[in-house]
């Protein structure tokens, strides 16, 4: 059974800490494998990638063959049903119309000085995208990763996905293929992440690695950071739902589900202000998972990671939604938005009723790559910002310096840095 708090009770306040550090991911500890990995990716190129692919996924790659040919995506495009070409289409017009309006502007102005001051954004050159292959399919996940970094104006996007015994999903290449991403190679684990990181003799170095992997791929990224950017480090994934009377005990408990069956320490809570709708989505779940042709891995992470918390009112439950930082907050409420200001902390905000959680992940538009493990409480979503740059821009004219010099000059004496001082007051010699 999942956890079950009520706010009301004498030790509330200790259960709910425990719950927010309860750990949901298995600690592995890799990290010499992933650094000798990397050393041998950096030493030997395509050589050491491919027989570490070989290795791992048993993929019968060469160094010739690290990449998928053109004839090989066609063949792959060409066996995706009409169905499935027509919701990606579908996704990949709403995800990127939405990330179109995300696009920063330049801004340059000048001061009352007349000292010109501004900003101006530039796209990252190239970006890796690690997705995981075989006989998995998530070409949500390759759409959601690769369209913002093309409206950013991203030049060069590489693919990497694993395929063991040679396996993988066609929807992959064809979403890559609708999404814009300029190549695509046949491998996975920390090898790939090094790869993108370091550049070998046929695959060209990036700038920035996103998406979701295993532990070697998260070690990888880790330590990979500085040579090249990351976007996260994904934990397990997560739905809060807060509920009033008005919810339906059903639609919620499918949306608990959802979440749920994601595995791998996936978590679902819900709070509510009424007992008896906990009750009733409790007992939904229940009836619910017996219907799922794969019940397992959903009903393992509802029993030891699921929790339903009852409160005393709806201002009562958001400072413990912000606590809680999740990666999903479902508002199942007639009024959403009586709440919806004072959320801070949230990767994604899904409101009312008829917002499951699920259409974001697909075909709502918003990015579904989103902060976890709390991390809501200071990162955010993907989007077009992860795949620009901002420049500062400053210019002085002779009068503008001379207006600035003493206060400058003043600073850089104040920090016993003579040079920088001189270089200021040199300009003002006449």
């Amino acid at each position: 059974m999942p956890l079950r708090l009520d706010s009301r009770q004498a030790d509330f306040d200790t259960a709910f800490a425990a719950l927010l550090a309860s750990k949901r991911e298995t600690s592995v500890e890799v990290g010499d494998t992933v650094a000798a990995i990397i050393a041998d990716v950096r030493a030997r190129g395509d050589e050491a990638v491919a027989e570490l692919t070989n290795k791992f996924d048993k993929a019968g790659v060469t160094p010739e063959t690290l990449a998928f040919s053109e004839t090989e995506i066609d063949a792959a495009v060409a066996r995706v049903s009409p169905e499935v070409m027509a919701a990606l289409e579908t996704a990949h017009q709403r995800i990127k119309a939405h990330h179109e309006k995300q696009k920063p502007q330049d801004h340059i102005y000048q001061d009352a000085l007349g000292v010109t001051l501004g900003t101006r954004w530039t796209a990252i050159e190239a970006v890796g995208i690690y997705v995981p292959g075989g006989l998995a399919s998530y070409p949500s996940s390759v759409l959601m990763n690769a369209v913002p970094a093309k409206v950013a104006g991203v030049d060069r996007i590489a693919m990497v996905v694993p395929t063991p015994n040679g396996q993988y999903a066609a929807a992959i290449l064809a979403a890559a293929r609708i999404a814009g991403v300029t190549e695509i190679y046949r491998i996975g684990g920390a090898q790939a992440v090094a790869a993108l990181a370091y550049g070998t003799q046929s695959i060209p170095r990036v700038d920035k690695v996103i998406g979701p992997g295993n532990a070697y791929v998260a070690a990888a990224k880790r330590q990979v950071f500085g040579q090249v950017g990351i976007d996260m480090i994904a934990g397990p994934s997560e739905v809060l739902v807060i509920a009033d009377g008005s919810a339906n005990p059903a639609w919620v408990a499918a949306d608990l589900i959802a979440q749920a069956e994601h595995g791998m320490g996936a978590q679902s809570i819900l709070v509510t202000t009424e007992k008896g709708l906990a009750d009733a989505v409790v007992a939904e779940v229940d009836r619910q998972l017996a219907l799922l042709p794969k019940q397992e891995i959903a009903r393992e992470g509802w029993e030891e990671f699921g929790a339903v918390i009852t409160v005393a009112s709806l201002d009562e439950a958001v400072p413990l939604a912000n606590r809680i930082a999740s990666e999903h907050i479902e508002l199942a409420l007639d009024d959403p938005q009586q709440l919806l200001p004072r959320i801070r902390n949230a990767g994604a905000i899904f409101l009312g009723h008829h917002t499951p959680e699920a259409i974001g992940d697909y075909v709502g538009g918003s990015n579904h790559v989103l902060p976890t493990a709390r991390s809501a409480r200071f990162a955010s979503g993907l989007g077009v910002l992860d795949f620009v740059k901002r420049t500062s821009i400053l210019g002085c004219d002779p009068t503008s310096l001379a207006a600035l010099s003493q206060a400058a000059i003043t600073l850089a004496e104040v920090e016993a840095l003579d040079g920088h001082g001189r270089s200021i007051s040199i300009r003002l010699n006449r």
